[in-house]
């Protein structure tokens, strides 16, 4: 039967490549998106699903319903671009000014999209429900797994899978991790207010810079004598802004960085040594501080029999060598929220272009990925789904339906 449906999704390969690069010519910001999810949904009512829009805002949950009673598994894409300017010399390069696709969620949309064709098409061989989140505003805190889960994409579901192309990864390759796989994620801003000036009488004010520049070396103490080295955490100043003339001495200075951990009691330690040392810094040089801590996204905790069936399907259909153990990340994904919510687990596909020449990290300008990642990925979706439904605790479920 697998192969049945592998063969279908081959055949409309090319269909998904088209999607997937109108988004790529068309991309929207996080919270803006208005365009792609008007498009995934009429997608998904052409192939005579069940569709929701507007779920938590801007999200969209297609629904298939199988031919017998069973458990529900949701597969969860993302859609949202980043502000970035699109670098790359291809014939679908992004056709909005700073605006691109460079984390491949146009990829993993297109490529869910496919699996919802090839299951809708095959209803007969499903004993239970797949449900589709389409997942807007992946990119920004808050994301918008929050939102939907609130307004119930949720509800009913037994089990969520999802995956990530990797830009850096050999095409194909699969990269798994129990537990915790990436990181808390949180942003601060601090803002420091000291006593302008001219810049040649440092002495009659209080230099914000000066205490900003201090701020920042003590913050880097944080990690390396105050969290147990065992425990993985990362402060990171990100911006330092403050003053405009050269003969000036501003009046307040701004900070912004973030902090990512994966202990939850690290965390609260590290909340509080920022505050604790932008204040007492401050304090020594005369000057008053503002501190703001946002707490965002979750770690991503596996669920280890989840992540070991999508180990075991990997291996079967793309040969052992090709999955391999990745080590927890410190970057950040709101999947981690419908892990909170239901057993799951969050894996990596690898996309790598050919060329080395071509080959960037997420985020660049020039990111891009092979669009073949999107079999790869289908093929492991449509495998979950059929070895979730088909197992024994479903079995026992659909025993249940039957008898009423």
């Amino acid at each position: 039967m697998n192969e049945k449906l592998f063969s279908r999704l081959e055949e409309i390969y090319p269909e998904l490549v088209a999607f997937r690069r109108d988004l790529h010519m068309y991309p929207e910001l996080s919270h803006t998106e208005v365009d792609t999810p008007e498009k995934i949904a009429d997608f998904l009512t052409d192939l005579g699903l069940e569709v929701k829009t507007g779920v938590g805002g801007r999200g969209v949950v297609g629904i298939i319903k199988g031919s017998k009673p069973g458990k529900t598994v949701a597969l969860r894409a993302d859609f949202d671009a980043l502000p970035i300017q699109d670098e790359k010399d291809v014939e679908y390069k992004s056709r909005v000014p700073g605006i691109m696709h460079a984390c491949g969620h146009d990829l993993h949309t297109a490529g869910l999209l496919g699996v919802a064709k090839v299951l809708s098409e095959n209803r007969d061989v499903l004993e239970g429900n797949v449900v589709f989140i389409h997942q807007f505003a992946e990119e920004v805190i808050p994301g918008g797994a929050k939102f939907m889960i609130e307004d119930g994409c949720l509800d009913g579901v037994d089990v969520v899978y999802g995956a990530h192309v990797s830009s850096t990864e050999l095409l194909g390759s699969v990269g798994l991790n129990e537990g915790n796989a990436m990181a808390n994620g949180d942003t601060f801003e601090i803002e420091i207010s000291g006593k302008g000036g001219h810049a040649a009488s440092p002495h009659l004010g209080i230099d914000p810079l000066i205490v900003g520049s201090q701020l920042l070396l003590n913050l880097q103490q944080i990690v390396s004598r105050q969290v147990d080295p065992i425990k993985s955490a990362v402060v990171s100043v990100t911006s330092f802004n403050g003053g405009e003339g050269f003969n000036v001495i501003p009046d307040k200075v701004q900070i912004k960085g973030t902090v990512r951990t994966f202990d939850d009691d690290v965390r609260d330690w590290i909340e509080e040594s920022i505050e604790k040392i932008a204040v007492s810094t401050s304090s020594g040089f005369g000057a008053s501080v503002k501190y703001k801590y946002v707490r965002g996204y979750p770690a991503v905790v596996n669920h280890p029999e989840e992540t070991e069936r999508i180990k075991n399907i990997a291996a079967g259909l793309f040969g052992e060598k090709k999955v391999k153990y990745i080590p927890p990340q410190m970057g950040m994904e709101d999947f981690a929220y419908y892990l909170k919510e239901v057993p799951g687990t969050f894996f990596w596909v690898g996309g790598a272009m050919e060329k080395k020449s071509n080959v960037y990290p997420h985020h660049h300008p020039k990111f891009n990925v092979q669009e073949k990642a999107m079999m790869y990925i289908g093929k492991l979706f449509i495998s979950a789904v059929l070895d979730y439904l088909s197992g024994k605790e479903n079995q026992v479920l659909r025993e249940k339906e039957s008898s009423k």
